[in-house]
């Protein structure tokens, strides 16, 4: 068993700032280092193929030198080029074929486009360790509401899509919102600020819910650990430390169609089943083919749980990650039967 921790988004942030600072050094200040400046035409300006549907611009230039004229590719474009006009250069003196376009040119953009990149990312952390203070100090006691059973129901959770800020909600059979997160603050590398909204109770709680993440957890590929933090922790603590297992069964339908038992403190306080976008049944019905894909951060629930928060938050790891345990397993669920994770 090993564990590879997977690529995140910061250090991607933080890789590709680090390259831009450095290339837009180098071309400032040290490209044609000892080059000697001179005045050049541009001869012609040819339009090619670039990245995706961009255009990628090929621009040549005329230059004497002792004597000599040449004719080279200069490697660099701007929309102020124009074929007969005239532009400086440096070029190489023991070498006159070598040639650049002369003053700071796009090395003064990389330098601070990479300089904001790095930047963000040694300010973030700090701002998030501090929005993480001023979370606890503004509510210290963040405990959950004691399983209390009652009436059995049936409900449905769904997730917002179609928007990097997406939230969840829980509705009952009447589509009246029950409980809901709401994002507040949303921020790219960093944990995202929600609300979760508990219409029942009448009481907003804000949380910092992380970015979902991969990692693989041993040979199978299929068995990677997917998790964020909650809080900042990971969000499978948190739901172990608050007494949640689960355990997994497979349906008729097959692997997609997962359905989940959700135990607090060993006692089963829920099932939910995935189901497709549409989790209500006379939608389902209506929509006959969008209703029958499985679909992550949807499900049908059925519980005598009275209180929504801890259930909440179990369904929402669900939903914000591919796990099919509460272990942060794709495939652990599987392998260990009926009786509840520990």
């Amino acid at each position: 068993m090993f564990k590879f921790k997977g690529i995140k988004l910061k250090w991607l942030v933080w890789g590709l700032g680090l390259i831009a600072l450095a290339a837009g050094i180098y071309f400032t200040f040290f490209q044609g280092k000892g080059y000697v400046e001179t005045t050049a035409t541009i001869t012609s300006i040819t339009e090619g193929p670039g990245v995706g549907d961009d255009v990628e611009y090929t621009v040549m230039v005329g230059y004497d030198v002792n004597g000599t004229h040449y004719e080279e590719e200069l490697g660099t474009y701007s929309p102020s080029y124009k074929e007969g006009g005239t532009v400086k250069v440096k070029y190489d003196p023991n070498d006159p074929s070598r040639v650049v376009a002369a003053g700071k040119g796009p090395g003064i953009y990389m330098i601070v486009i990479g300089a904001l990149m790095v930047g963000y990312e040694i300010i973030a952390p700090i701002v998030a360790k501090k929005r993480q203070k001023q979370l606890e100090e503004a509510a210290p006691n963040r405990g959950y509401l004691p399983t209390e059973q009652g009436e059995s129901r049936v409900l449905y959770f769904l997730t917002d899509r179609g928007t990097v800020k997406y939230g969840h909600r829980i509705e009952d059979k009447d589509r009246k919102v029950l409980y809901e997160a709401k994002v507040t603050k949303f921020t790219l590398t960093q944990a995202t600020g929600f609300d979760f909204i508990d219409h029942v109770e009448g009481t907003t709680t804000p949380h910092l819910v992380g970015h979902s993440e991969a990692s693989e957890n041993n040979s199978l590929l299929l068995d990677n650990y997917y998790s964020f933090t909650f809080d900042g922790e990971d969000i499978w603590d948190h739901l172990r430390k608050n007494g949640i297992s689960m355990q997994t069964d497979l349906t008729s339908k097959g692997l997609l169609w997962p359905v989940y038992h959700i135990f607090r403190d060993n006692v089963e306080v829920a099932r939910a089943e995935t189901t497709g976008m549409y989790p209500h049944e006379e939608d389902e019905a209506e929509h006959k083919v969008a209703g029958k894909i499985a679909t992550r951060g949807y499900y049908r629930i059925y519980t005598d749980e009275v209180h929504l928060d801890l259930l909440f938050v179990a369904l929402l790891a669900l939903a914000r990650t591919e796990s099919l345990d509460a272990q942060g397993g794709a495939i652990h669920g599987f392998i260990h039967g009926r009786k509840p994770t520990e």
